[in-house]
């Protein structure tokens, strides 16, 4: 097969394996055609204001400061005389937008939500704000317009500020919060000389909705533990008892207002969420006001957590929702139908209402999600074969008719508490069988993408031993071939046909016919799989188990390591005493040493903290000051070789390198400076930044292809965008890493000859653009496998070496305050990508310099590292899970994402490292030619 053919089938093979977790996992859970469901007694209030503290840890809003003073003292006065307070449960992903979705609408949205988009809905979904008569909203333009658009009719209004204000690295980000709290006091005092919005203002059924971005944006510029962070709750709670009283002044006290304060999600101590890390999932939730219960004294409670004691909150009850429940409760204040999609339970210990009136609520609310379930029961019922249908056994018509009858005939009888109970048991139901019905098709297809990764990975192991091993001998039986041809086409006929009857989505066609031409290719090899298997036959049993043992631990380290980083110290270790277990120190003592000493200094590196955790800018100037030390080195042993003419256009390219890296640490120091000083992103800095950014890519093509000063080019050209997204010790790890990359080259040339006494390759005298002669291309053997792990693992050492774990709340946000600080997620996500992408693309180098060094196509290496990392997808792919707790879940998701996306990033970068190595550009006159 062309290798560009094959590479682009693995890319799209690659891309339907990682796609396939989200259908299977994680696809939407609504659906629609529901009738909308609403409590038929009166509600207590007229009105609801929601406060959203975007960003607000639990934690931070509850605890006293050192001299027992609350952080919020208003709220603090709510808690204990006014209202009811908990901890509101988030799940993954804690963002923004999965968050309001859950506050405001009642479900949670699909992991894959987040990327489909921030401002715009997906999908159509009912909320509160929907249901309402009116909604007012003020606050951030990412989060109010979608409640906006997605709702029915014009009653859903917003105010919104500029992006632009959305500034990490402004002079103070409480204005953003004031500005909320201005406008809607504005429009209270409008609205008193305005007689149309006076009366609307006026009517039942109103929610006003005030998001608070300032919380979360001094979290990100400051950290949560910051005098900022602080600050800024404490302008909110006097914002909020500002515009309680005015709001009790415009309806003339009427007691007819009911108050929630809660958060979308919380903030890690580095200032980054997304996961589901504690700090990232607890938010509070307090509520008062009209239909709200009195704070609730109590002589103990117990919660695994064991904040009660540190907020010294233990004597006033604590109510625990999760994030969905909240909704329900919104809903059930002002009498509005709860949310159609809502999965929310209503926490009646909120309520401080009849008996009568929380079990007609606990009703309404078990209605509204046996209608999911009935709705999702006969769309699966009609997409599938009547004889493979399996119904909900728990949960048939029958059931729901009798609890339905026996619920309503207690609140007839006024046995409130029996039916609130049997209204809670049908809710559990009703969510378990939906749940049921929404991962039926789950078994399926799992058992579909496992048998399209096997037969993958089964193939390129059999391309590998008929095109690079002289193993197999024999030829292709064209007669057999098509017979084969016919008998899988018949196959993915049946297939396709029996999920056209069953009307199954276009996806399930994909991940079920996949393995059909896949499994052809695998078969149509049988002759290969013959011979194959009769040298193993032959080949003896313990070396066999022996090599199967070693290559199981290889994999299971690499499995290891995304969840204990510490296991890459354990195997840098291991390979710092390579050479010694292999007798490769006794001809190459020097390289040894090297090799050695370098292991065990990148093996430090796991064992820090998580980058953004401590920052230190001054180790980026380390860092910075080190790599033009290196270069300096360099360039004075080029201007001092006698042997070598260097011309001056090379001179220059390096000189522009060095400037470009002493201008980065220069960029890094001042950004940093100004911003702690408040001072905002200077402008000159900015530039300089994305002018370096740019270049990065372009600069090393200029340099000549000569083994070390083009690796050295590349380094220096990638260094310079890297500090300029730095923070700490990490701007080191390239340093260390490339150096280990160069000891690399020579190791596995030393290797080579200890093979092979006659392949002796001068490292000095090999130029990248020479590589191109595959006469001088030898076979595989057994130590390539052992120089494709080497790869596999220094590229999972890249990723989490720099201080990553797999996770999204691991990456600082103030890596890329030099390129900009307005908040946009999709500049950041992607300046992110790119600084973890730098140590990739460094290995991806030095493996290709490995291949020239010992003589091997780049298809070889390239094939074996795929089948390695295809068997560590294949064990993540049965590790992903969507239960247990939203720290597992998220994990289990980030794993099987990142290593699907480094299989695919190899293929990628398997071809930016041939073009970063072997291609030149020439400015000043024409490009020499050389004869191959």
């Amino acid at each position: 097969m062309n290798m560009l053919i094959f590479i682009i089938a693995g890319l799209l093979v690659h891309c339907v394996f990682l796609a396939s977790i989200f259908d299977i996992y994680f696809t939407s859970p609504l659906v629609h055609g529901m009738t909308p469901q609403r409590t038929p007694l009166p509600p207590p209030a007229k009105r609801l204001v929601l406060f959203v503290a975007d960003g607000l840890r639990a934690d931070t809003l509850y605890e006293l400061d050192d001299n027992g003073t609350p952080q919020a003292p208003y709220l603090r006065n709510i808690i204990e005389y006014k209202g009811s307070w908990g901890v509101s449960h988030t799940h993954v992903p804690t963002e923004s937008r999965p968050g309001h979705v859950a506050l405001i609408a009642g479900f949670y949205e699909d992991v894959s939500a987040v990327a489909k988009g921030w401002k715009e809905n997906p999908v159509e979904f009912d909320s509160v704000f929907n249901e309402s008569k009116y909604t007012w909203s003020w606050g951030s333009p990412d989060i109010l317009p979608m409640f906006a658009k997605g709702a029915s009719g014009d009653h859903v209004y917003t105010y919104c500020y500029t992006a632009e204000k959305e500034d990490f690295g402004a002079q103070d980000a409480t204005k953003l919060d004031t500005w909320v709290f201005d406008h809607v006091k504005n429009f209270f005092q409008a609205a008193r000389s305005n007689q149309t919005l006076f009366s609307k203002v006026n009517e039942e059924k109103v929610v006003l909705f005030l998001h608070l971005l300032g919380i979360d944006t001094n979290g990100h510029a400051h950290r949560p533990n910051s005098r900022e962070y602080k600050d800024n709750i404490r302008k909110v709670d006097e914002g909020i008892n500002d515009i309680v009283s005015m709001l009790e002044d415009f309806y003339g006290n009427d007691g007819k207002t009911a108050f929630i304060l809660t958060s979308d999600h919380g903030m890690t101590d580095w200032g980054s969420h997304g996961a589901g890390h504690p700090s990232e999932t607890l938010t509070p939730l307090i509520a008062w006001g009209a239909g709200v219960n009195y704070p609730q004294k109590v002589t103990f409670q117990f919660f695994e957590d064991e904040f009660l004691k540190e907020w010294k909150l233990e004597k006033w009850k604590r109510l625990d929702v999760n994030q969905a429940d909240i909704a329900p409760l919104m809903a059930s204040l002002i009498g509005v139908p709860f949310p159609l999609n809502s999965v929310g339970i209503l926490p009646l210990d909120y309520l401080n209402n009849s008996a009568h009136f929380k079990a007609e609520s606990m009703f309404t609310n078990a209605v509204q999600i046996l209608e999911q379930f009935k709705i999702k029961m006969t769309q699966k019922k009609e997409t599938t074969l009547s004889f493979l249908f399996t119904p909900f056994q728990l949960l048939s018509d029958t059931e729901q008719i009798n609890i339905l009858r026996k619920a309503r005939s207690y609140i007839h009888q006024e046995k409130y508490h029996e039916a609130v109970s049997l209204c809670k048991t049908l809710i559990s139901l009703a969510l378990e069988g939906l749940s049921y019905y929404h991962t039926y098709d789950r078994l399926f297809l799992g058992i579909s993408v496992v048998m399209g990764f096997v037969g993958w990975t089964s193939y390129v192991i059999l391309l590998i031993v008929k095109t690079h091993t002289s193993l197999t001998r024999s030829t292709d039986d064209k007669a057999s071939t098509v017979l084969l041809l016919y008998g899988f086409a018949a196959i993915g006929v049946l297939i396709a046909f029996f999920l056209l009857i069953q009307t199954c989505p276009w996806t399930y066609y994909i991940y079920c016919l996949l393995p059909v031409p896949v499994w052809y290719a695998v078969v149509k090899e049988f002759r290969v799989i013959q011979d194959l298997a009769s040298l193993l036959l032959v080949f003896p049993l313990g070396q066999s188990i022996g090599f199967l043992v070693a290559g199981a631990l290889g994999i299971e380290i690499l499995v290891f390591s995304f969840f204990y980083r510490s296991t890459l110290t354990v195997g840098l270790i291991a390979f710092a005493g390579w050479p010694l277990i292999t007798r490769l120190w006794a001809q190459a003592k020097v390289t040894t040493l090297s090799w050695t000493l370098l292991c065990l200094l990148l093996a430090m590196f796991p064992l820090m903290p998580v980058v953004g955790r401590e920052p230190n800018i001054s180790l980026v100037t380390v860092a910075g000051l080190v790599i033009l030390l290196i270069s300096s080195f360099f360039l004075a042993c080029l201007c001092k070789s006698k042997n070598k003419y260097v011309p001056k256009k090379d001179l220059t390219i390096l000189l522009f390198q060095m400037l470009s890296i002493a201008l980065s640490t220069y960029v890094v120091n001042s950004t940093h400076s100004s911003l702690h000083h408040k001072q905002g992103l200077p402008v000159i800095n900015q530039i300089i930044s994305w002018t370096t950014l740019a270049s990065s890519l372009f600069v090393p093509l200029l340099s000549p292809t000569f083994f070390f000063q083009r690796l050295l080019s590349i380094l220096l050209s990638l260094m310079s965008p890297y500090l300029l997204l730095s923070t700490g010790y990490e701007a080191l790890f390239p340093l260390v890493l490339s150096g280990l990359m160069f000891s690399w080259i020579y190791m596995e040339k030393e290797a080579l000859q200890h093979y092979d006494d006659s392949l002796k390759p001068k490292l000095a005298a090999l130029n990248f653009s020479y590589t191109t002669d595959i006469t001088q291309f030898r076979q595989l053997h057994l130590d390539d496998i052992r120089r494709s792990f080497f790869f596999v693992f220094f590229i999972v050492t890249a990723f989490f070496g720099t201080g990553n774990i797999a996770s999204v709340n691991s990456f600082d946000p103030a890596s890329i305050y030099c390129f900009l600080t307005v908040f946009n997620p999709f500049i950041m996500g992607s300046l992110l990508v790119w600084k973890i992408v730098i140590p990739f693309v460094l290995v991806s180098c030095a493996f290709e310099a490995v291949q020239v060094t010992t003589q091997l196509s780049s298809k070889s290496l390239f094939l074996i590292v795929l089948v390695i990392s295809d068997l560590m997808a294949l064990h993540f792919f049965f590790l992903v899970k969507d239960y247990g707790s939203w720290l597992d879940i998220g994990t289990s998701i980030s794993h099987y994402v990142l290593v699907m996306v480094f299989t695919i990033f190899i293929m990628l970068l398997s071809g930016l490292a041939q073009l970063l190595t072997t291609k030149r550009i020439e400015l000043w006159g024409r490009t020499k030619r050389h004869s191959m």
